[in-house]
């Protein structure tokens, strides 16, 4: 399989899995990563979600798997605008899936709802069991992205949808330039300020700079099988909505 870049970045050492570490830079944010995203993005995260489950709505998938769930944020977003039979959210961290089990608590959304704690390279339903399947600002944290994709499209029904929501660096000036201060500069900064994690937020704006984007992004999605791969930028490219079906 290729090695990616993204793949060797890690938020605390070089002696550990990255899924280890991983699953404990997610604990460690979870009391304070949906005040950390909204702050970092001044809230535009929102509306590339938003954006990013319009573009589902042709599918109108009824079962749909949302992978590197975090917090919930994507799955209440597309339960309130898709009305599907079901969504299952997974992820590594129970810090993250506790937070992500009170919110759906407090909504009266756990029958509608279900976060699981899943590994995404080794996940447990069986083949073609989703009519779609997610991840915002995921990809990014595997340890085998090629495995992670292959992992996507063997649990997705023929017809299926898999859509990628990924940070991306702008191409044009003085785009470019902005963003990388900003992320290389100021995301650190406000990262360690609000979460107490020196590394985390480091962490991050290496791991945008190492995941593949564009057409190398779109290539692993071909590799893994998916046809009618595309890519659609948003907010000078700032962030990118990757799809593929299978």
């Amino acid at each position: 399989m290729t090695k990616y870049k993204a793949e060797s970045i890690l938020p605390y050492n070089g002696q550990e899995k990255k899924s280890v570490q991983i699953r404990q830079m997610f604990d460690a944010i979870a009391p304070s990563y949906d005040l950390l995203n909204r702050t970092m993005t001044w809230g535009i995260d929102r509306r590339w979600r938003k954006t990013a489950v319009k573009m589902l709505r042709t599918h109108a998938p009824e079962q749909i798997l949302d992978i590197a769930t975090g917090t919930g944020d994507l799955a209440f977003l597309m339960h309130r605008m898709l009305h599907p039979e079901r969504i299952t959210g997974a992820d590594l961290s129970e810090g993250m899936l506790k937070i992500a089990q009170e919110k759906a608590a407090a909504l009266g959304l756990q029958e509608d709802i279900v976060f699981e704690n899943q590994d995404c390279l080794h996940l447990t339903y069986p083949d073609a069991t989703f009519d779609a399947v997610t991840v915002a600002y995921g990809v990014r944290n595997f340890e085998e992205l090629d495995r992670g994709f292959q992992e996507m499209y063997r649990v997705l029904r023929p017809g299926g949808i898999l859509q990628v929501i990924e940070l991306s660096t702008p191409e044009q000036f003085p785009f470019r330039q902005l963003y990388r201060f900003y992320s290389g500069t100021i995301i650190p900064v406000m990262g360690r300020l609000l979460s107490k994690d020196k590394k985390a937020y480091s962490y991050l704006p290496q791991s945008i700079a190492g995941v593949p984007q564009g057409e190398q992004m779109l290539d692993i999605f071909r590799r893994a099988g998916f046809q009618n791969a595309r890519c659609t930028k948003l907010t000078f490219g700032v962030c990118s909505v990757y799809t593929g079906e299978k």
